[in-house]
């Protein structure tokens, strides 16, 4: 099997640039592209960005690139690369996914057809076995995706199974959770340490609140999932539960984090408050049930983070008006804090009743959302050093 692996970490647009920042704080190089993130690395490579990337959403394996104009260019570029260097005798091998953008090729399902084949062929072929003969997949699975631009075939496995947003810990969700992921993204790209108090004045199902807490605790986002490639032959099972041991042993127990949720719905405070319960970062975060307006603290140089509702998740205008006009007169007396607002809404800076410093373009799944970013005015904070 192989020993080292052209990668690349997925991202959704907008991201690349915070999952390429974490990718070389784990000591990786790497190159941002649209929609993606590429690197070089081992197994270990594979089982560390898995494990400890917060804004990626999945990590995959580039078997090779090859162009294809025609149905005989993909078949042959398929059967051409090293399947057997990943694929062991008995493997499940679906094509799961297949996509073409401006490319001669655009028929999916037939793309991904002849590119089963061809591995199919080349398996047969490699592991001597009768053309004739169906091979059987009753081993573990490796997804194969591939994707055609500009007639460039890129031929991948898929590493992380279920998305890497997925993190194991959400027992249940409102109208429309923003993705872990999005969420943590977010968080990276505020001016918020976990030094800072942070409040979430509309916080659903807590999930700001609780990546900030994983972010605070230095906790593995992937720590208690699975993974598409624990199931692998080639990788070694003593490997991945080191790599789970030693990011045990660096989260940070004795944090002090100052961290609170509130949300007007008493359901999703309780939903938020079992999602903190099964991250395992209850005790860093206070939840509670109150109204937006009533958001008062003397404390100063915190960090607001809001994903009000909007668009499909509160259908009426009014009250979405109502609510950003009362978060513009929550939020101005609090001068030193910083402020972070997610929404669909392009009137949003007008209905709040000030003009963003800096806004972000991102996409929440498929909706084009801004990210309204408001600086507060730094004050210094008196530190009480505790020496010795």
């Amino acid at each position: 099997m192989k020993k080292t692996f052209d990668l690349i970490a997925t991202a959704a647009a907008g991201l690349e640039a915070v999952v390429g920042r974490e990718i070389r704080n784990l000591g990786i190089d790497c190159q941002v592209e649209n929609g993606r993130v590429r690197f070089e690395g081992d197994v270990q490579t594979i089982i560390q960005t898995n494990l400890w990337l917060r804004s990626a959403d999945r990590i995959k394996i580039i078997v090779g690139t090859f162009p294809a104009k025609t149905f005989e260019e993909l078949f042959q570029g398929v059967f051409a690369l090293d399947w057997e260097n990943y694929l062991p005798l008995g493997a499940k091998f679906p094509i799961s996914k297949a996509k073409c953008v401006k490319s001669k090729l655009h028929n999916e399902p037939s793309v991904q057809a002849i590119s089963k084949k061809a591995v199919v062929k080349k398996l047969q072929k490699h592991y001597a076995r009768p053309e004739g003969v169906p091979l059987m997949e009753n081993g573990p699975e490796f997804k194969i995706e591939v994707s055609i631009l500009k007639d460039l075939a890129t031929v991948m496995i898929d590493t992380t199974g279920t998305s890497l947003f997925k993190r194991g810990y959400r027992t249940d969700k409102g109208g429309a959770p923003i993705k872990e992921n999005m969420a943590a993204a977010i968080l990276l790209l505020s001016n918020w340490y976990p030094d800072k108090p942070l409040v979430d004045p509309t916080c659903g199902s807590g999930t700001f609140c609780i990546e900030a807490a994983l972010i605070g605790k230095n906790i593995a986002p992937g720590l208690y999932r699975s993974f598409a490639f624990e199931k692998w032959n080639w990788i070694d099972r003593a490997q991945i539960q080191k790599a789970k041991a030693d990011a045990r042993m660096q989260i940070k127990q004795d944090i002090q984090l100052d961290i609170a949720g509130s949300d007007l719905d008493a359901r999703m405070i309780d939903i938020a408050k079992k999602n903190a319960e099964e991250a395992g970062v209850a005790d860093c975060i206070c939840f509670k049930q109150m109204r937006l307006q009533d958001l008062h603290t003397n404390k100063i140089n915190g960090v607001i983070i809001s994903n009000p509702p909007y668009g499909e998740r509160l259908l009426d205008d009014t009250a979405v008006t109502k609510l950003y006009q009362k978060m513009g007169q929550t939020f101005a007396p609090l001068e030193t804090w910083s402020k972070f607002i997610l929404t669909s809404d392009e009137a949003f800076e007008s209905k709040y009743g000030s003009p963003a410093d800096k806004k972000r373009k991102l996409y929440n799944g498929t909706l084009k959302v801004d990210l309204y970013q408001y600086f507060g005015q730094r004050v210094k904070r008196k530190l009480e050093e505790k020496k010795g």
